[in-house]
């Protein structure tokens, strides 16, 4: 299919629309830019599903140094401690622009930011709106982007690929309406989100299964990390999808963790329900394995004060029959946020000229192998601004090669969910990864609409397979211990490719 060209005169371009899409446009104000929106504006994204708050150090007893020393013990020895620094120094100043930019924030009675607690902060430094932070974030922002007129929106439009001629970007294909349309331009931004759609149990869209990291591979970027993927340890257990998170500010206001007789099961374990979520989810998930049942119990430490604190997951628990002042929540774990992702520098540039990361599709090396509980607001917050920087810094060139044709096929991930949830589950093992990399490599190379889901899901298996080691939220079965040297996870399309191939061909031999 021929597409038709848009003339955008060589601006940016952004795809994604959630908060860091958003910001990134609204820092490079006002540079004309184009956002590109799957979903029509306002529909749910991972954005205005989050229900977590931002983390910075605005406490008199908190520091930024304190702030990285949580950092670097949750990710697990893999924190780029400079990247990590920088962000959390620059964190306090982000919540000033945002509030500037309209977000309303909890504020105690004498006026000043209500801080939070969540697992594995040493002090309280989450701020929240509410219990629906990304919600009100994304609306705030999405209302100065409205009447930010450098900003051109296009609502519906799914990126299909980059195009790269000579190592770098010259314009991207996406489709609209069921047509195929290019898009010419030297800087795209990607803003895609997370990989939770490619898992049965997620809190994140389910079509949120890493379009970036997709369209980045295909264009010949480096990626990094894909093996470490943290699952929420308390999403309500109910047959929504997605389903609907229990945000660890209630665990942090004293909620317990119990089975179906009410026994605390982590009293034994250091920092109990509040220590690092990939030791919760663990510890949730032998507790479900084992035939019980869990149960998140804020009765005692909130009661009827449950619904005023938490208004959204009041709602939410409800809506599925509970009530959390009298009754405690079913919980289990679930796929919530991907640490790995584009292979990005301090200003978000990929390895392919013109291309940018931003938000959870980037691998910025904040987070490491496990994140801390609200590090993700705080570090989009921070980078949109450098990326912004960076590209208005950039020259828009007026070159351009003859675009491609391509068939409009919008990714559908449904059919590969139980194949990726199987084998990157909380608990790994070789001999399921092996056969999930047998089985999503003829789909990844096919033209269906699974093809790009099982692409991604196929390199982050690839990525599993390599780290023979259990570090952060990557835990092997059979490699149990930790390796003595902490090194980053990179591969490219090429690489992941010829490993892919080799060991099907050995599956394939031992098959006769």
């Amino acid at each position: 299919m021929t597409p038709y060209i848009h003339d955008i005169g060589g601006a940016p371009v952004i795809i994604g629309a959630g908060l860091a899409g958003l910001m990134t446009a609204l820092h490079l104000s006002p540079q004309p830019v184009v956002l590109l929106s799957r979903t029509s504006l306002g529909t749910d994204t991972s954005s205005t599903l989050a229900q977590g708050g931002l983390a910075a150090s605005l406490g008199e007893d908190d520091s930024p140094d304190l702030h990285l020393a949580d950092t670097l013990a949750a990710g697990d020895g893999l924190c780029d401690e400079q990247m990590a620094r920088r962000v959390v120094e620059a964190a306090p100043l982000a919540v000033e622009n945002l509030i500037r930019l309209g977000v309303s924030f909890d504020r105690a009675l004498d006026g000043q930011l209500r801080l939070g607690l969540e697992a594995a902060h040493s002090r309280r430094r989450i701020v929240h709106a509410a219990d629906a932070t990304g919600h009100q974030l994304f609306h705030a922002l999405l209302a100065v982007a409205r009447r930010t007129r450098s900003i051109t929106i296009m609502e519906g439009a799914t990126a299909l690929r980059l195009v790269v001629a000579e190592g770098r970007i010259v314009g991207l294909l996406a489709v609209l309406h069921s047509g195929v349309f290019a898009l010419r331009t030297r800087r795209v931004v990607l803003a895609t989100g997370g990989i939770g759609g490619l898992f049965c149990d997620t809190t994140n869209p389910l079509a949120s299964f890493g379009h970036g990291l997709a369209l980045a591979a295909c264009a010949g970027a480096e990626l990094a990390d894909l093996e470490f993927v943290q699952f929420h340890p308390t999403a309500l257990d109910n047959p929504r999808r997605p389903m609907p998170l229990i945000s660890e500010a209630v665990r942090g206001e004293g909620a317990l963790l119990v089975d179906e007789h009410g026994h605390r099961f982590l009293t034994d374990t250091p920092g109990a329900e509040l220590a690092s979520r990939d030791v919760v989810a663990r510890a949730i998930a032998d507790q479900l394995a084992a035939g019980h049942r869990v149960y998140l119990d804020a009765r005692r430490c909130l009661g009827q004060k449950f619904a005023k604190r938490f208004p959204a997951i009041d709602a939410a628990c409800k809506q599925a029959g509970i009530d959390p002042a009298v009754k405690p929540i079913p919980v289990r774990p679930a796929a919530h946020y991907h640490m790995g992702g584009v292979a990005v520098d301090a200003e978000g540039r990929s390895s392919v000229s013109g291309l940018w990361a931003c938000g959870e599709v980037a691998r910025t090396g904040l987070h490491g192998a496990n994140r801390l509980a609200s590090n993700s607001l705080a570090e989009l917050a921070a980078t949109a601004a450098w990326v912004a920087g960076c590209i208005a810094g950039t020259s828009a060139g007026w070159q351009w090669p003859r675009m491609p044709a391509m068939v409009a096929v919008r990714p559908d991930p449904s059919s590969i969910r139980q194949e990726v949830s199987n084998a990157l589950g909380i608990v790994r093992n070789g001999k399921g990864l092996s056969a999930a990399v047998a089985n999503l490599l003829p789909i990844a190379v096919g033209d269906t609409a699974a093809a790009d889901p099982a692409l991604v899901a196929l390199l982050m298996a690839i990525a599993a397979l390599k780290r023979e080691e259990s570090r952060g939220s990557h835990y092997r079965s059979d490699f149990p211990g930790r390796n003595p040297e902490a090194l980053p996870s990179r591969l490219t399309l090429c690489t992941a490719f010829e490993s892919a191939v080799a060991l099907s061909c050995q599956i394939s031999e031992r098959s006769c």
